[in-house]
C-alpha cells in the first residue's frame, strides 16, 4: 500500500506542478525578450507578430532586490496590456506570488529574477502588437528591471490539471502517512508461538 500511495503522490506532483511549469517555460519556442523597465522608467514595446506565431504566451520577468515577493490578493505588482489595431487583446495584473524558485542574476549580486505569466494570445492577427507594462499598487518592492518574454506555438495548459494534481497529491500524502503509521503493525502468526505446556495424563 505504501508503494501505491507513493505512486499516487508522484502522479499528483507530475500533473499539478511539473506539467504546468514545463508547458509554461518550455513548450513552443521563444520569439524574443524585450526590456520594458530600467533605471526607474517604463517604456512600451511594439512587437510584430504573424499568424504562424499563435498561440503566443506572454511572460514577464521581474528583477528585484528581494528573496521573495509576498503581496496580498488585492494588490498587484505590475499591470500589462497588449493591443493591436486599436483593440485590446490582453489585459492582466501580475503578482509574482507563486515564484517560489526565482533565478539568480549573479552569485555576486543579491538580485533575483521572478517570472509570472500574463496570459495567452490564442489568435494572432498579423501586424504590430503594442505591449504596455506599468506599476501596480504594491509597495516596498525594489525593482531593478522588467523584461517582456514572448513564446510562440505554445501548448495550452489544461485547466483541470492543477485541481486534479493537487487532489492526487493530497490523497497520496494522506494515504502514505496512514500506511506508515498503521502499516508497521503486523498481526501475530499463531503458528509462530510455541504450544502451551500440557498438564495431566498424556503430557509425556
Amino acid at each position: 500500500m505504501r508503494f501505491l500511495f507513493l505512486l499516487i503522490l508522484l502522479a499528483g506532483i507530475g500533473i499539478g506542478v511539473v506539467y504546468p511549469w514545463a508547458m509554461t517555460n518550455f513548450s513552443g519556442h521563444e520569439i524574443g525578450t524585450w526590456r520594458v523597465y530600467e533605471q526607474g522608467r517604463f517604456r512600451p514595446v511594439t512587437v510584430p507578430l504573424a499568424v504562424r506565431d499563435a498561440p503566443v504566451r506572454v511572460l514577464v520577468d521581474l528583477t528585484a532586490r528581494t528573496e521573495r515577493i509576498d503581496v496580498s490578493q488585492q494588490r498587484t505588482v505590475l499591470t500589462l496590456t497588449a493591443a493591436t489595431g486599436g483593440r485590446t487583446v490582453l489585459a492582466s495584473t501580475l503578482q509574482f506570488n507563486h515564484s517560489e524558485n526565482p533565478r539568480q542574476v549573479s552569485p555576486q549580486l543579491p538580485d533575483k529574477i521572478f517570472r509570472d505569466e500574463a496570459g495567452l494570445i490564442a489568435k494572432v492577427s498579423p501586424g504590430p502588437y503594442l505591449f504596455t507594462i506599468g506599476p501596480g499598487d504594491a509597495e516596498g518592492i525594489e525593482m531593478r528591471a522588467v523584461d517582456l518574454v514572448l513564446r510562440s506555438g505554445v501548448g495550452e495548459i489544461d485547466r483541470r490539471a492543477r485541481p486534479v494534481g493537487f487532489s492526487l497529491m493530497a490523497a497520496g500524502l494522506i494515504g502514505l502517512l496512514l500506511a506508515l503509521r498503521f502499516g508497521g503493525r503486523r498481526p501475530q502468526d499463531p503458528n509462530s508461538q510455541p504450544p502451551p505446556p500440557r498438564w495431566g495424563r498424556g503430557s509425556n
